[in-house]
């Protein structure tokens, strides 16, 4: 089985590479390449373009300030007076989108006056005057892109949505136990006192409604005559044996388990946000079992430990959840709309960042979020990404691992 599974692997991979050997230009074929390859770097650690005698070192410096390009130029590698140079970097990003960036003089440095969105993944164009001279450069620098063809893309299963608004459920999660229903449970005594002859369940049985239970002798008529069950349900206690006489005393308990409570300690802090008739998702830890329900009443007494408890009704009859289970719950606190949301199911990391990767044409790009509120399904955009952009969904780890595997490097 692990052959055959390598096999497919190996036979996928081979396919991704032909395809997209035959449908990406040239330049994106090399992305990985460019984006590894090492360049001459300046004094200063930035990237060091140069043509004839002069040079410009480039950086994207980000310590203490929003990432912003430091520039220093050199003519016959001294340092000029800033004052000489005009200085422009125009980022092309992914969707043709541009970003003309200026420089001032800053101290010992040319500083850039746009701060540089993430990701730092562009087509960089240096522009630069210095004494009537006009010097022109172009790099590569991206990082968190990987381009697939549509028929990988099919193949691999990955799937796209276009961002838009969405409507976020809140909760509320507490903890509890499953109890008994009183309503659904029966405290058997003798109608008439006398001798008890025979007892004919044990506790823990099940019984149906009508089986015979006990059979007693009055003690007027000394006529015999069988008390049988009145609901259906397990025998929890049993308080009598044949030879007793009954006394007017609770002969059996009998506990219908079919329907039953879920007992939840609301604290202080929870009140407010917990109504009646609210849904609720009820979890087993144990067993994992789940069922839902709604807020039927509140038990108003403060118990030790400050929490109220809120019941709900469990339809049990599959016995999934006994009485004396402890139970994990989810109450819907409310709901509210957002302008802009992704489906949890995208999200991926990279380096310090939760990302999703938005696709144009065939090419997927990195996308740091700014997040906001969350719920099992969406979570908030506060920022990082435009409305209407179209997200990865579904199978997002395989963009991850072909990005990680490029090892494309944060070019500053």
């Amino acid at each position: 089985m692990k052959t055959l599974i390598k096999l497919i692997w190996l036979s996928a991979g081979m396919l991704f590479i032909t395809s997209c050997s035959e449908e990406m230009p040239a330049n994106e074929m090399m992305e990985e390449e460019v984006a590894d390859a090492d360049y001459p770097r300046g004094p200063n650690d930035g990237r060091l373009l140069e043509s004839d005698n002069f040079a410009v070192e480039l950086s994207i410096f980000e310590t203490g300030v929003p990432p912003e390009f430091h520039a220093w130029p050199y003519y016959q590698g001294q340092p000029v007076p800033l004052n000489q140079v005009d200085l422009t970097v125009t980022l092309t990003r992914l969707g043709n989108e541009l970003n003309v960036i200026s420089f001032v003089p800053d101290g010992d440095h040319l500083r850039g006056d746009t701060v540089i969105s993430e990701p730092h993944s562009f087509y960089v164009g240096v522009r630069a005057e210095y004494q009537g001279r006009e010097y022109e450069w172009e790099y590569e620098s991206l990082e968190g892109r990987t381009t697939i063809s549509p028929q990988m893309t099919q193949a691999f299963g990955i799937e796209t949505e276009i961002a838009g608004p969405a409507t976020i459920d809140q909760y509320v999660n507490v903890v509890g136990e499953i109890v008994a229903n009183d309503e659904f449970s029966r405290s058997i005594s003798a109608r008439f006192d006398g001798l008890v002859q025979s007892v004919n369940v044990r506790i823990g049985e099940r019984v149906e409604q009508g089986d015979a239970l006990i059979r007693v002798e009055s003690n007027e008529s000394l006529n015999a005559y069988t008390i049988n069950a009145p609901i259906t349900g397990i025998v929890s206690e049993r308080y009598i044996n044949p030879g007793e006489q009954t006394n007017g005393a609770v002969l059996l308990e009998i506990m219908d388990t079919s329907n039953v409570w879920a007992e939840l300690s609301i604290f202080p802090s929870q009140r407010s946000q917990v109504a009646l008739d609210a849904p609720v998702t009820i979890t087993s830890p144990v067993s994992g079992a789940t069922t839902t329900g709604t807020i039927d009443n509140f038990d108003m007494t403060v118990s030790n430990n400050q929490a109220i408890t809120a019941r709900v009704a469990v339809d049990n009859s599959d016995r999934l959840f006994p009485p004396g289970t402890f139970i994990e719950a989810q109450i819907k606190a409310g709901e509210f709309d957002v302008p802009l949301a992704v489906k949890r199911d995208g999200l991926q990391s990279f380096r310090d960042f939760t990302v999703v990767y938005e696709k144009i044409d065939n090419t997927y790009e990195v996308r740091m979020l700014e997040l906001g509120q969350q719920d099992d399904m969406w979570i908030e955009v506060l920022g990082g990404l435009r409305a209407g952009a179209e997200y990865v969904t579904t199978n997002s780890y395989i963009l991850k691992a072909d990005v990680e595997k490029s090892g494309a490097s944060h070019d500053h």
